[in-house]
């Protein structure tokens, strides 16, 4: 019998970089979401390591490695289904009607997190080079409990808890 996920550890825009950082605070992850921007296969590998991982192609993702990567997925995560793609504005579909309650994009590299409509949209933000002045983070949702819990990651200080507006 598999292991329910109740812990999903969120991550993008590692442009080729994976923090030893990111991987502590995806630990006890029952399930690993990558949005995008991976930069090399390596790390796809790696994240394996820790739990089953859901990956979606970034605009950055290039060669005969990243051809073979949807550009959307949809995650399930016990009765919670996670859509997946890299850019939210290329969403395409809508996820009340596909039965959809958690979005999960990066490309902005701003972590954030804001319900609309019942939908939960999240964006762990970048877990790779640092860029301009944004946080470099990683996320993660709990569903243990019947409201969902999300918790943004600071790998650069001391992996500290992040509240996100």
């Amino acid at each position: 019998m598999a292991k329910e996920v109740t812990v999903v550890g969120l991550i993008s825009d590692t442009h080729g970089l994976l923090r030893e950082e990111a991987l502590r605070a995806l630990e006890g992850s029952d399930l690993i979401v990558h949005a995008g921007d991976i930069g090399k296969p390596e790390i796809i590998d790696t994240l394996k390591t820790l739990a089953p991982v859901v990956v979606v192609r970034g605009n950055i993702d290039k060669g005969a490695w990243a051809s073979e990567l949807p550009l959307t997925a949809i995650a399930g995560a016990g009765s919670t289904s996670i859509y997946v793609l890299h850019d939210i504005q290329q969403l395409d579909i809508d996820p009340s009607a596909a039965g959809i309650r958690v979005v999960v994009s990066g490309h902005s590299h701003k972590p954030s997190s804001v319900e609309r409509s019942g939908i939960l949209y999240l964006n762990p933000g970048s877990a790779g080079p640092r860029r301009f002045r944004l946080p470099v983070t990683v996320a993660r949702l709990d569903l243990r409990q019947s409201l969902m819990r999300v918790d943004f990651i600071d790998l650069c200080n001391g992996a500290e808890q992040l509240t996100i507006p």
